[in-house]
């Protein structure tokens, strides 16, 4: 004759009517299976699996944002996307993939201090997600190279950084390569592309590694390439290229080296004060250039 002992058993603490002869190895009260997760040791009800949660401390990036456990890529994948998407915008207005620089989305969003400083503000930014299909006349090769240098180094340093940061950085490093050109290039010259913030994430790597303290020769030599090639080859913006590395160095350099205790304060201000000092650049610049009106457009010489 069997005899049921399930009501001599205590209640779980969640389920009252259910009685169990399980017990949490770190409260020791009674739990139903359902209430229990695996430990190290033994199982845990889920109120003490929710206080561990809370007291242990969330591992943080180099940057100090918390380390994802999927760390799936979302910044560099959307950016590839929107150049991308731009791309596709151009030659279909512009009914070619080598011409595309005659699409209005282009002629609209290329950087031409001439039109920066008549107040098209926008093209600082918009410049940066355009690119010629007839760079050197190898047809989208122009899109091609940033994108895989964009993907190749931006996967690391989104990992490094955080998603928030690298965003940051990479938009400053494209504002940085505007400025520079709005500064030094040639009034009416016609700059886009994505490699002022491509080189940008060089020198933000570069930033990395050197606080990681590992070997900076690689990342060193990939910068001295680059900026070999940006000198050597025709059609190539060298002043945008050098400007976003300088940025995108800058506020990297802001993102890792900033105080533990005071992290997201000094980074939020380190890349404020950046921002404005290029946007005040730029102002002054723009203010600085004399601007009449002729039939063939807006035409600017610096006084």
């Amino acid at each position: 004759m069997s005899v049921n002992r399930q009501h001599d058993l205590p209640a779980c603490v969640r389920h009252p009517d259910r009685p169990t002869g399980l017990r949490c190895v770190r409260c020791d009260r009674p739990a139903c299976p359902d209430c229990l997760r695996e430990a190290s040791v033994g199982y845990q009800c889920v109120d003490c699996v929710q206080e561990g949660a809370r007291t242990v401390r969330a591992p943080r990036t180099v940057a100090g944002a918390r380390v994802s456990r999927s760390r799936r890529l979302v910044v560099v994948p959307a950016l590839v996307a929107v150049n991308l998407a731009a791309f596709v915008l151009t030659a279909v207005q512009a009914g070619s993939i080598v011409d595309n620089e005659r699409s209005t989305a282009f002629i609209e969003g290329v950087l031409r201090p001439v039109f920066v400083s008549a107040g098209e503000w926008w093209r600082l930014v918009t410049s940066g997600f355009l690119h010629f299909g007839n760079y050197g006349g190898y047809g989208p090769v122009h899109l091609l190279f940033n994108m895989v240098a964009l993907w190749v180094i931006g996967k690391d340093l989104e990992v490094a950084l955080g998603r928030v940061r690298f965003l940051v950085v990479y938009l400053l490093a494209l504002l940085g390569g505007s400025t520079a050109i709005m500064l030094f290039g040639e009034p009416d010259g016609g700059v886009a592309g994505a490699s002022g913030a491509v080189y940008g994430l060089f020198g933000g790597i570069a930033v990395v590694v050197f606080k990681a303290k590992l070997n900076p020769g690689p990342v060193l030599t990939l910068i001295a390439i680059n900026i070999f090639l940006s000198v050597a080859l025709p059609g190539i913006s060298l002043l945008g290229h050098v400007g976003g590395l300088v940025a995108g160095a800058l506020a990297t350099a802001a993102m890792v080296y900033a105080p533990a205790r005071s992290r997201t304060q000094v980074q939020v201000g380190a890349c404020v004060a950046l921002t404005v000092m290029l946007l005040v650049a730029v102002a002054v610049q723009s203010m600085s250039m004399d601007c009449i009106t002729t039939p063939l457009g807006v035409s600017c010489f610096g006084i």
